[in-house]
């Protein structure tokens, strides 16, 4: 029986990797919110409800394959399952900084008021 070995994957450019980990809709939220902590998936959903839980799940596991967010499960009844970020994770801080700074920037050049566009959850400041 011969193993084939998966082909080299190839980037045209490197922002492609860096998208592959943490693009789409959900992901960079996700890793905002783990840099204020280590959260439970129900905190998570709380504070973005517009995510469905099998999406949540599915986002939280791929940032799991790859090394960004850590799963900790509490061996108790009733289980208690937490996520962090790894300490690879905290790589992606100073990104998700200017990703949140230039946001700021576009919503006050598109809608005058960063205020009056963002939710008042404590992470907005």
């Amino acid at each position: 029986m011969t193993v084939e070995t998966p082909a080299k994957k190839k980037y045209n450019i490197s922002v492609e990797a860096t998208l592959e980990v943490i693009g789409g809709k959900w992901k960079s939220v996700i890793l905002c919110h783990l840099t204020h902590g280590k959260k439970r998936t129900s905190d998570l959903k709380r504070v973005m409800p517009a995510i469905t839980q099998k999406m949540l799940t599915q986002q939280l596991r791929e940032l799991e394959c790859d090394d960004i967010v850590n799963r900790i499960v509490y061996n108790q009844v009733p289980p208690k399952v937490e996520y962090e970020l790894t300490e690879y994770g905290w790589t992606l801080k100073p990104i998700l900084d200017l990703l949140c700074n230039w946001g700021e920037t576009h919503i006050v050049k598109e809608y005058g008021d960063k205020y009056a566009m963002l939710e008042d959850n404590g992470l907005n400041d």
